[in-house]
């Protein structure tokens, strides 16, 4: 990058379309430049931010017209909080760019020949759709530029969302439309409550005070869970504020703490305290029931999440006789939901406080067709593994956004089965992998699915059968 003070503004340049990570794709004298904020159609001056070798990335400065695929944001936060930044376009347009994200990583990364793929699965809501959000304390709220503007005097105490790129600034979020009531008011009256009690906000530059972080969960059963993360034991204080949040809404039941004077906001390695209510929620799919703890993961959209498992279900094609290996299992959602529909599933894991998650789903539904085995799976997916337990039929696959490692695909080679199911959060390097596991496998099937309306971020489904067997 080019460190220029002085760097251009590109006058009347049309934006043409969107493009990886929700930039936005325009052209000048045979350059490419990445914009951020904007829409396919805008015609905007651009001031350039970064000049690399092969591409320009900017800004817009001003809007000469704006695109006729926009529509107006919902959100007062828009523009500033780092969530939901493709409110300025209709959903439809969203699902048009999303199955187009799909389709050219698979193509130009993954080289694929590929069948039609079959339309993308929207989201029934747009809005409300989260069951977990994660809120930071700050004592160093950011001020928008209209707030210093008017050179008043604001308070600095925030609880909210960290501004993108900005570790030490969290903007103050008066309504989030990404979760169901009683979210909002859960968050804004802990936000009172602390002010009014003169309760010590989360310092990011010192990695101190006394408030730190807030997660709220809501389950499709009415579950409500409430964790309260804070830097040091201050029995009076913890208890006096969850008391007061006992008492407003009672229908949480779920309220814990953690005390976690750690230099970040991970707390799997510490003890959560229950301090009313059970230590977990329930989540329901399909008559089954998932136990949720407050270090258990989940799916955030949990309708979509059944239609992305029912989906991966559908495209295993599964019979009743299948021994099926479910790869980066989780907390066994996906085993436990395909286990009644083929002979035994084996499930495997990095994180073993998951795994344990995975056998109580399976012990509180009943299902006694399920194995689980914790550890990293390049190390745990050997020879000896595969004779112990038994070749798989079918292996559905669910990785990180990082997508398997190498050693993992080669495995997937050597072990061979009929039929893969490939599950991604991320179709680039979903695409990455596939174009290694294209040497025995022919892709006879893609299904995006949409889990996070207002985003980039697209999840696919991609099934595999062997060229030979």
């Amino acid at each position: 990058m080019k460190k220029n003070k002085n760097l251009p503004v590109i006058t009347h340049l049309r934006i043409e379309e969107m493009v990886a990570e929700g930039n936005c794709l325009a052209r000048h004298e045979n350059r490419v430049i990445f914009v951020k904020g904007v829409a396919p159609g805008d015609v905007v001056d651009v001031r350039i931010t970064k000049q690399k070798k092969n591409f320009w990335e900017g800004t817009p400065v001003r809007f000469v017209s704006y695109s006729p695929l926009r529509v107006e944001p919902f959100c007062e936060h828009f523009g500033v909080c780092g969530g939901c930044k493709w409110q300025h376009i209709s959903y439809e347009t969203q699902l048009h760019y999303k199955q187009k994200q799909v389709k050219d990583n698979l193509e130009r990364i993954g080289k694929l020949a590929l069948p039609v793929i079959d339309p993308i699965v929207g989201s029934a809501k747009t809005t409300y759709y989260r069951n977990k959000l994660e809120y930071t304390f700050s004592n160093n709220a950011w001020l928008t530029t209209e707030q210093i503007k008017s050179g008043n005097a604001f308070d600095r105490d925030a609880l909210g969302f960290h501004i993108p790129g900005r570790f030490d600034k969290i903007l103050d979020i008066k309504h989030c439309y990404l979760q169901n009531d009683p979210s909002n008011g859960i968050r804004l009256a802990v936000n009172k409550y602390a002010k009014e009690h003169d309760l010590e906000f989360n310092d990011l530059y010192k990695i101190d005070g006394f408030l730190r972080n807030l997660i709220i969960r809501t389950a499709n059963t009415g579950d409500i869970m409430v964790v309260l993360q804070v830097y040091h034991n201050d029995v009076e204080n913890i208890s006096s504020l969850l008391d007061f949040l006992h008492q407003a809404f009672p229908q949480i039941t779920s309220l814990q703490y953690v005390v976690n004077n750690k230099g970040n906001e991970t707390f799997h390695d510490l003890d959560v305290i229950c301090f009313k209510g059970e230590p977990f929620i329930h989540e329901e799919m399909e008559g089954l029931r998932f136990r949720v703890g407050p270090k258990s993961f989940y799916q955030t959209n949990s309708e979509q999440a059944y239609e992305l498992y029912r989906l991966t279900r559908e495209m295993a094609e599964l019979t009743g006789s299948e021994l099926v290996y479910d790869l980066y299992t989780g907390a066994g959602t996906i085993a436990n939901f395909v286990a009644r529909h083929c002979r035994s599933v084996v499930g495997v894991e990095y994180v073993p406080s998951a795994i344990e998650d995975a056998q109580l789903n399976s012990r509180i539904n009943n299902i006694t067709n399920t194995r689980f085995f914790a550890g990293d799976l390049k190390d745990v997916l050997t020879p000896t593994f595969v004779q112990e337990h038994g070749s798989p039929d079918v292996i559905i696959t669910d990785p990180p956004r990082a997508g398997m490692h190498p050693e993992v695909v080669a495995r997937l080679l050597e072990i061979h089965p009929k039929r893969i199911v490939y599950v991604s959060c991320n179709p680039a390097t979903q695409a990455r992998d596939l174009e290694l596991l294209a040497e025995k496998y022919n892709v006879t099937r893609v299904q995006p699915v949409d889990m996070f309306p207002q985003t980039h971020h697209v999840e696919n489904i991609v099934a595999l059968k062997a060229k030979k067997f």
